[in-house]
C-alpha cells in the first residue's frame, strides 16, 4: 500500500512539473551570442553556439517572455497558426493532458497487478488497446499516424519513439533510465508547436515511423550498429524541434534574432539541433555514458539534422548519385554509414508524397495551409511574399506537383537505386499515383508536366529555385 501511495504521489508531481513547464525562446540584446531557452522555470543558456561544444549553465528569475516573439513584426510563434477557441470551452491541450494522466495511472495500476474498479477507465483502456495493436504494425508503410495520434490523445511522438527504442533493445543496451527517457520524450513533444498545421509533433512522429521503415531495409539492417539506429531515431524525433511555422527566408527578411545568431545559414536546422542538445542535457539522458560518447552523440545528431536543410538538396543528392555511379559506398565504413543515415532522414522528412493517397493528401493540405498562412502574414506587413506562399497565385495541386517533380522524385529515384526493394518500389508507385491525382485537379500544370517528363531524377537534376527558395519550410 505504501509503495502504491508513493508511486501515485511521484506520478502526480511528475505531471504537475510538465504542466507548469513552458519552453520559451528570448533574445538578450546585451549578449548577441546567447540563446535563452527557459525550461522548468529556469533558463539554460547556450553561450558557444558556433563551436562544437555547448556550455550550459542555469539562471533563475527571468521575466516571462513570448516564445519566438519578434521585435519588428511582433509575431508570437506560439500563436501564429492558432485558431480562436470559443468562450467557456476547455482547451484541447488540457483535456489531452488529463486523459494522458488518467491513462498513466491506469497503466501503473496494471503494472502493479492492481485491479481497476472504476468503469470510467473502460473507454480509456480500449483506446490503449487499439494503439497497442497499431504499434504491432509500426513497420508498415501504410501506418496511419493521424489515427495513432488520436488513439494516444495527441501523444503519438512519445508512445511511438519509446516503443521503437524498446523494440530495438536500445533502452537496455545503453542502460537508459526509464524516467529520464520518458521525461526527455515528453519535453520533446511539448516543444513542438502543435498549433502549426504541418511542423508539429505528429509530423515528427510520422518521420520517426518512416525512419524505422528505412532502418529495416536489408542493406541498412545488416550493417547499421545500435549506435547508428539510436542516432537515426533521435534525429527523426527532434529534427524539427521548436519549429516556428515559418521558413528561413521569412526569418532572414524580418531580421529575426535566430537568423543573426546562425548567420543566415541553416537557421532552422541549427536551432532544431541546439534545442535537442538542450533537452538531452536538461534531462541528463546520457549521463551514464562517458562524456566523450555523449559529445559524439550530440555532434552526430547535429550532422543528421543539418542534412534536412532542403536548400542543400543538390549538394547531398549529387554526392549520393556519385557514390551510386561509382559503386563505392561501403557500409562497413562509419562515415559512409552516417552519410546513408543522412539520406534516409532526408527521405523520411519529405516522404509524404510517397504515402498512400488518403495520408499524403492530408499532409499536402496541412503544409500548404502553413505556406499560405505565412504568405498572409507577409501581405499584412507588406513584405515580399515568399514563393509558394501566395494563396492567390498558387493552389495545393500546383505546389505539390512542383515539389514532387523537382525535389521528391530525384531523391527517391536515387534511393531506389541504392535500396531496390519492395518498399522503394511501393513509394515510387504511390508518388506517381499521387502526382497524377494532383495533376487531374490542375489541368494546366498537368499539360506542362507531361511535356517535360522523362526518367525521374535525371531530367530534373536541378530543382527549381522557386521550390528550393522555401529554405527548410517543407523540411
Amino acid at each position: 500500500m505504501g509503495i502504491a501511495l508513493i508511486w501515485s504521489i511521484i506520478t502526480i508531481l511528475f505531471r504537475w512539473i510538465f504542466s507548469k513547464r513552458r519552453g520559451a525562446i528570448s533574445y538578450d540584446s546585451s549578449d548577441q551570442t546567447a540563446l535563452y531557452i527557459r525550461m522548468l522555470g529556469a533558463c539554460v543558456i547556450f553561450k558557444q553556439l558556433f563551436s562544437r561544444d555547448v556550455r550550459v549553465r542555469s539562471q533563475v528569475g527571468f521575466e516571462p517572455e513570448r516564445r519566438g516573439s519578434h521585435p519588428y513584426l511582433g509575431v508570437d510563434f506560439r500563436t501564429l497558426h492558432s485558431r480562436a477557441e470559443s468562450a467557456g470551452t476547455i482547451p484541447a491541450r488540457r483535456i489531452r493532458r488529463l486523459f494522458s494522466f488518467q491513462r498513466h495511472l491506469l497503466s501503473s495500476r496494471l503494472l502493479r497487478g492492481a485491479p481497476h474498479l472504476n468503469p470510467l477507465h473502460i473507454l480509456d483502456e480500449d483506446y490503449c488497446g487499439q494503439a497497442k495493436c497499431m504499434l504491432e504494425k509500426v513497420g508498415s508503410w501504410n501506418f496511419d499516424i493521424f489515427l495513432f495520434d488520436r488513439l494516444t490523445n495527441g501523444n503519438s511522438l512519445v508512445f511511438l519513439t519509446f516503443n521503437l527504442l524498446n523494440q530495438y533493445g536500445l533502452i537496455e543496451l545503453f542502460q537508459l533510465d526509464m524516467v529520464k527517457l520518458r521525461r526527455f520524450l515528453v519535453l520533446v513533444q511539448e516543444d513542438y508547436h502543435n498549433q502549426n498545421p504541418y511542423h508539429n509533433a505528429v509530423h515528427a512522429a510520422d518521420v520517426t515511423q518512416a525512419m524505422h521503415c528505412y532502418l529495416r531495409e536489408p542493406k541498412l539492417a545488416q550493417s547499421l550498429t545500435s549506435f547508428d539506429i539510436l542516432l537515426g531515431l533521435l534525429a527523426a524525433a527532434t529534427h524539427d524541434l521548436d519549429h516556428p511555422g515559418v521558413n528561413q527566408p521569412f526569418l532572414i527578411k524580418t531580421n529575426h534574432y535566430l537568423a543573426a545568431l546562425y548567420r543566415n545559414t541553416s537557421v532552422l536546422e541549427n536551432h532544431h539541433w541546439r534545442s535537442a542538445v538542450g533537452l538531452l542535457r536538461e534531462t541528463e539522458l546520457f549521463s551514464n555514458l562517458p562524456a566523450e560518447d555523449s559529445l559524439s552523440i550530440e555532434r552526430q545528431l547535429g550532422s543528421l539534422i543539418l542534412a534536412t536543410d532542403i536548400s542543400r538538396q543538390n549538394e547531398y543528392l549529387s554526392r549520393f548519385r556519385t557514390h551510386l555511379d561509382e559503386n563505392d559506398l561501403c557500409l562497413g565504413n562509419a562515415s559512409h554509414r552516417h552519410f546513408v543515415l543522412q539520406m534516409a532522414l532526408k527521405c523520411a522528412d519529405i516522404c509524404n508524397p510517397c504515402r498512400p493517397w488518403e495520408l499524403s493528401k492530408q499532409w499536402s493540405e496541412k503544409v500548404t495551409d502553413e505556406f499560405f498562412h505565412q504568405g498572409d502574414i507577409e501581405k499584412k506587413y507588406k513584405l515580399e511574399i515568399s514563393p509558394l506562399c501566395d494563396s492567390e497565385a498558387n493552389t495545393i495541386a500546383s505546389v505539390q506537383i512542383g515539389f514532387m517533380t523537382y525535389v521528391v522524385e530525384p531523391l527517391f529515384a536515387e534511393w531506389a537505386r541504392f535500396s531496390d526493394t519492395r518498399l522503394s518500389q511501393t513509394m515510387l508507385g504511390h508518388l506517381g499515383l499521387n502526382k497524377a491525382s494532383w495533376s487531374a485537379m490542375e489541368p494546366e500544370a498537368s499539360g506542362s508536366s507531361e511535356e517535360g517528363e522523362s526518367e525521374p531524377g535525371r531530367a530534373t537534376d536541378e530543382p527549381s529555385s522557386r521550390v528550393l527558395s522555401q529554405g527548410s519550410q517543407e523540411s
